[in-house]
Order: structure tokens, then C-alpha cells, then sequence
């Protein structure tokens, strides 16, 4: 069993897509995670000077998930994985989510894309893939898309001839 961790990004699409070469056939659950509208509000420090439907946005933000975790799901079927999609709620950061997950589906690993954040933007919007590497109880394996492959190939080709 493979948890993918999937936000519609062309990184957990290239994710998916290199869990279908490494794993076809395999059964997979793709999550997407989403977030109470109440717990973004406490992250973001922002307040709303007028009357929410907190329930409604909820529902919304549940929906949209599942419909993306199906996105996903149906991506991974394309890949040649025997997939389904599944949206989870965060209860304290995306990471831990996604580890709950893989724990709640007893994953042999878990497969996300990198973002290839670096510096100043790793420092600023921190890394799930990070912290679910650093955390995990079971394999986990991080997929760059091929753009964020390139820019490190360049890099790394670049360093070694300064």
C-alpha cells in the first residue's frame, strides 16, 4: 500500500507519475489535505469583521479537497496504480496529516513531490516534505518535478566548475 500526498501541483503530478513507474500495480490512496477555515485564520493572524459561515466554507474546503484527491486518484489509475483518493483534514500542520494518513492506511511508504523551495522560501514557508521525512515511521520518497530536477542538475553542474 502507497500513500501519495497530492495538492494538484506539477510536482505531486510528477510524484504520482514516477509512483506508477516504481510501484505498478500496486494499491495506492492519494491525499489531499485541506484546512479548517477557523485553524487558517489562527495561522494567519487575520481576523473577519463580518458574519461566516464557518460550516459552510468547511464543507466547501472538504469538497474541493476530495475532488482533487480523485483528480489524483484517477492520474495514479492513468500511471498503473490501483488508486483511490482520500482528503484529510489538518489537525495541527499538512505534514502530520499526511503521516496520520499513512498510518490510518498502514503505507509501506509514502510518495509526495519536492517544490524545490531553497533559502529564504524554505525558511518563510517551511518544507512538508521535510518535515514528513524527518518525522515518518515508514520509507518515504520525495519526487522532484522535472523542472525543479533540472534546476538542481544545472546547479549541481555549475558548482563543479567554479
Amino acid at each position: 500500500m502507497i500513500v501519495i500526498a497530492y495538492d494538484g501541483s506539477e510536482d505531486a503530478k510528477a510524484a504520482i507519475a514516477k509512483a506508477g513507474e516504481l510501484f505498478n500495480g500496486q494499491t495506492a490512496t492519494v491525499v489531499t489535505v485541506w484546512q479548517r477555515f477557523v485553524d487558517t485564520m489562527a495561522r494567519v493572524g487575520g481576523g473577519v469583521g463580518v458574519i461566516v459561515d464557518y460550516e459552510e466554507i468547511d464543507n466547501d474546503s472538504k469538497q474541493r479537497a476530495a475532488q482533487r484527491a480523485a483528480e489524483g486518484a484517477k492520474l495514479a489509475g492513468e500511471a498503473g496504480l490501483e488508486a483511490t483518493g482520500q482528503e484529510a483534514v489538518v489537525e495541527t500542520t499538512v505534514s502530520e496529516a499526511i503521516l496520520d494518513a499513512a498510518a490510518e492506511a498502514h503505507a509501506d511508504v509514502v510518495v509526495m513531490g519536492s517544490r524545490g523551495y531553497t533559502g529564504v522560501k524554505s525558511a518563510l514557508l517551511g518544507s512538508v516534505s521535510h518535515h514528513v521525512l524527518q518525522h515518518a515511521d515508514r520509507p518515504v520518497i520525495v519526487i522532484p518535478s522535472p523542472e525543479v530536477a533540472q534546476t538542481r542538475a544545472e546547479h549541481r553542474q555549475s558548482a563543479k566548475h567554479e
